[in-house]
């Protein structure tokens, strides 16, 4: 019996997968989500659609499953790179290493790089995006907190977190977009490296700033106004 059910169970994962996949694919055919149906997808995937039915209620319910499981998947690489202490991270910029938990991170996206590629493309779901931003989010605030200079409490804190991960996805899509040709270990340390970009860094030319004093500064004015 439990053999009957675990075989079941190993059908099921490899139906969704197909379907996954199919719709991936689909995606890249017609360039845009909104075009995909049910039997395009189950065509190409090579079930009927009753099967499809059985799993997914249509087309946005699968886009949503799909999103839900990737980014249950991420959380664990992103959870470990949030656990870097600036000590690590200092020790491995001066061997040229990327951050801790930065190439683990990389290869979770890459080994599912066929499918969320599409999804996350121009003609793929736009709210995607905001997903993975919004779990990392979750994932990396509260340990941001963690012996941070008080002065950068409250609004800097949180719009620098926003533009940061912003940044990082942003990035992130580009690699995927252009079909990962840097392999895992040079993109780790490349978006290590742009975490600590600095304007001017690029044209010879740094800026150092101390951020919270400006900051504080800034909205001190714009209280005063």
């Amino acid at each position: 019996m439990q053999e009957c059910v675990l075989s079941t169970d190993r059908r099921s994962v490899r139906t969704r997968q197909a379907l996954r996949d199919a719709l991936a694919r689909e995606i890249d055919a017609t360039g845009d989500l909104s075009r995909v149906t049910v039997t395009s997808v189950t065509e190409r995937a090579g079930v009927t659609r009753r099967t499809f039915y059985s799993h997914f209620r249509d087309i946005p319910d699968l886009v949503t499953q799909i999103e839900d499981d990737a980014l249950a998947e991420l959380r664990a690489p992103l959870a470990r790179l949030a656990a870097c202490h600036l000590d690590e991270l200092r020790d491995a910029l001066d061997h040229g290493r990327p951050a801790p938990g930065a190439a683990e991170l990389l290869r979770c996206v890459r080994d599912r790089g066929n499918y969320l590629r599409p999804l996350l493309g121009e003609g793929g779901d736009p709210a995607f995006a905001e997903r993975i931003k919004k779990v990392v989010y979750e994932v990396v605030g509260p340990r941001a907190l963690d012996g941070l200079n008080l002065r950068a409490l409250g609004p800097l804190f949180d719009y620098y977190l926003t533009f940061a991960i912003s940044a990082e996805v942003g990035v992130l899509l580009r690699w995927l977009d252009g079909g990962m040709r840097e392999d895992v270990g040079v993109m780790a340390r490349l978006m290590t490296a742009l975490m600590f970009v600095r304007p001017g860094d690029l044209y010879d030319n740094p800026i150092d700033l101390d951020l919270p004093s400006f900051a504080l500064a800034a909205m001190c004015s714009e209280e005063d106004n």
